[in-house]
This record gives structure tokens, C-alpha cells and sequence, in this order.
């Protein structure tokens, strides 16, 4: 059995390999269910990423991230290149399960096999990426998808998770939301590669402009990158070329660093840190405590009966650690 099994994973990852949509899509299904055979097919496919560009899609609410991917993973096509999309939706607080689909999103590409689209439900992580988000994106690489496109939902805080999981962030503005420099205090001028003024025809773009430049003095530059600014109109298809070259240029100027494996080191030793916590507290749960335990201990805390560095060190305890 376990040769079958294994010969079975073997197959599966060819046909990721190759393309085969359907196979990729049960890959993706298992991945999100935590389902054990989509560690044994990451495993198998591992070997063979590492060629394709993730893009992260950033920004807050109604700054039309998803019509600026949909349109840039149309351009990206139109210069022979295959695309995988990631849209990171809200999570339902029914079902768990992503409320906005991809079927909603991008109808115009359901035909053309060159482009994978997947819409993932957040699950209560923080920044609105799950681990499976990572997963699937490894999955995509090894599919052999050139671009890698990574929006996310677009709340607060939480955006600056993509880069971690991003080659290249785009953080996407749009004129008249308000106090602009106060939104990009909150967080997002730091993790900017590419600053994205979308709906650029509006009223108050070219302020919105001087107000990144203004504020783009007080961050200091990363490895000699400034983040330049780029104006779009997506709805339009306005812009998408320049965007594009921007994000090569960018790709490019880390490829022929001092150091190009730097910024992999630090994406990589991030990646096995948040899967050695995830393992750990799986392991911690499933070894050292009922669900019957764990209730109780959660119920102390709340109840300010017992902190919580006790609780943590009593469950550790009971794990053997």
C-alpha cells in the first residue's frame, strides 16, 4: 500500500507538473483542508519551484486591487506568460469557507488554461494570509507558473503580512480616501516595492503622488531600491505595461545584488519559523492535552484565576518539554 501510495503522490505531482488543471485544483483543495497528502505532494513538487515571481496585492478596501490583477494578469498573457492568482476573501463566519469566488472575480479567464485562479479563505489568520496561501503559492511554482499573483483582503494592519510570502509588494491607493498620509503611516510605506495609484483619473491623484513622495523621505532606502510610483487606471488597461516593467526592474536590481540569496535567506527562515510554531502548538494539542483540558485551562485564564505564562509553562510541562 504504501508503495501504491507512494507511486500515486509521484503521479499527482507530474500532472501538477504539467499543468493539468484539474489535478491542481484537487492539489489546492487538500492543501486548504490540511488533508495529509498535500505535505507528501509539496514534498515531491519542492524540488521543482523556485522559478516563478510572486507579486503581492495590497491596500485597503475599494482601491480596485482585484480589477488591477484581474487586467495585469491579462497583460501578463498577452506576453505569453502563465499566471496563477491567489485572492485572498474574507472568511465566511459560517462555513469558514472564502465568501467572495473567483468565478465572481475574473469570469473573463475561465477559458483560457494559461491562467489559474483560486479564491482562499483568510480562517482567522492575521493579515488575512493563511499558511495554506504559502502552500498553494509553492504549488503554483512548481506548476509552472511564470507570475504569481497574491491579493489580499485588505484590512488594516493585517496587509503587511503579505510580504512575507511576496517576491514583490505592490500597495495600492487611490485618490480622495481621506487623510492618505495617515494611511500610509499605518504601516503600508514600509512594506511598499511599488507604490500603485489606481483610479488615477480622479480628482486629487497628482496630490495623492506628492503626498507618498513627502512621506517617502522619512523611510530609508532598501538596498538601494526607492519604491517608485505608478499610475493606473485598470478599468482602462491604462498603465499595466509601466507596472509591469517596474516590478522587472525590481525583480532584476535583487537578482544582481551583492548578495541575490539574501532576501531568499530571509523568506526562507521566516517560512520554517511560522511551520515550526504551527507544528509545535499542533504537536503541544495533540499530545499533552484534551480538548476537555484545553477548555478548562482557557476558561482559568479568562477567568483571571491563572496567568497565562503559567498556563503555557503547565502545558509545556505536560508535553514533555
Amino acid at each position: 500500500m504504501a508503495i501504491l501510495a507512494t507511486t500515486t503522490i509521484e503521479n499527482w505531482a507530474a500532472q501538477v507538473r504539467a499543468g493539468d488543471m484539474r489535478a491542481i485544483s484537487r492539489a489546492v483543495s487538500a492543501i486548504e483542508n490540511r488533508m495529509p497528502e498535500s505535505e507528501s505532494l509539496l514534498k515531491e513538487l519542492f524540488p521543482y519551484t523556485g522559478h516563478a515571481v510572486r507579486v503581492g496585492v495590497t491596500g485597503a478596501p475599494g482601491t480596485g486591487k482585484s480589477t488591477l490583477v484581474d487586467k495585469l494578469a491579462a497583460y501578463y498573457r498577452s506576453e505569453k506568460k502563465s499566471v496563477g492568482i491567489i485572492a485572498v476573501d474574507p472568511s465566511s463566519a459560517f462555513s469558514g469557507g472564502a465568501i467572495l469566488g473567483d468565478r465572481i472575480r475574473m469570469q473573463g479567464h475561465a477559458s483560457d488554461e494559461g491562467i489559474f485562479i483560486r479564491s482562499m479563505a483568510t480562517r482567522g489568520y492575521l493579515g488575512g494570509l493563511a499558511q495554506a496561501t504559502g502552500d498553494v503559492a509553492l504549488l503554483l511554482d512548481a506548476a509552472g507558473k511564470d507570475m504569481i499573483l497574491i491579493e489580499t483582503v485588505g484590512v488594516g494592519q493585517g496587509e503587511i503580512e503579505i510580504v512575507r510570502l511576496a517576491d514583490c509588494t505592490l500597495v495600492v491607493l487611490i485618490p480622495g480616501m481621506g487623510d492618505d498620509v495617515q494611511g500610509l503611516k499605518a504601516g503600508l510605506m514600509e512594506i511598499a516595492d511599488i507604490f500603485v495609484i489606481n483610479k488615477s483619473d480622479r480628482e486629487g491623484a497628482q496630490k495623492l503622488e506628492e503626498q507618498i513622495r513627502a512621506v517617502s523621505q522619512l523611510i530609508p532606502v532598501r538596498d538601494g531600491w526607492s519604491p517608485p510610483i505608478v499610475s493606473t487606471v485598470a478599468t482602462e488597461g491604462q498603465g499595466l505595461a509601466e507596472l509591469a516593467h517596474q516590478i522587472a526592474l525590481f525583480r532584476d536590481r535583487f537578482a544582481q545584488a551583492k548578495d541575490p540569496q539574501a532576501r531568499d535567506l530571509a523568506y526562507w527562515k521566516d517560512w520554517l519559523l511560522r511551520l515550526l510554531e504551527r507544528r509545535v502548538v499542533e504537536q503541544l494539542l495533540a499530545n499533552g492535552l484534551t480538548e476537555g483540558d484545553w477548555d478548562t485551562i482557557v476558561a482559568q485564564v479568562a477567568a483571571r484565576k491563572k496567568d497565562p505564562y503559567t498556563a503555557v509553562r503547565e502545558i509545556l510541562s505536560r508535553s514533555g518539554h
